[in-house]
């Protein structure tokens, strides 16, 4: 029973982080060799992939792990939002690759 309930609030606690990673991208993006192709390309492709990776971690261990305690419900919320805007990006920067 320790074991599982530790396995629980180490795998909160990541989700938990999970959180507060996207909005590094702010002070990030304030430098101008930023803001230039292609490393501005590649910082979102990047950020939006963990975006995407973070929501589907924490939706599989919500659904399949069984962790359902109210913070793990906040972080499904949105990290599930973070999840849809990286797919957003992600496929706003499609059409651009292919013109």
């Amino acid at each position: 029973m320790k074991n599982n309930q530790t396995k629980t609030i180490i795998l909160t606690a990541i989700c938990v982080v999970m959180l507060f990673i996207p909005w590094t991208i702010l002070p990030l993006r304030s430098f101008p060799w930023a803001l230039e192709s292609p490393a501005a390309e590649i910082i979102i492709s990047s950020y939006a992939a963990f975006m995407i990776f973070s929501g589907v971690f924490t939706v599989i261990l919500y659904a399949a792990e069984k962790i359902r305690h109210t913070l793990m419900k906040l972080c499904v919320v949105i990290n599930g939002i973070y999840a849809l805007g990286g797919v957003i990006a992600i496929l706003l920067m499609l059409p651009g690759k292919f013109s």
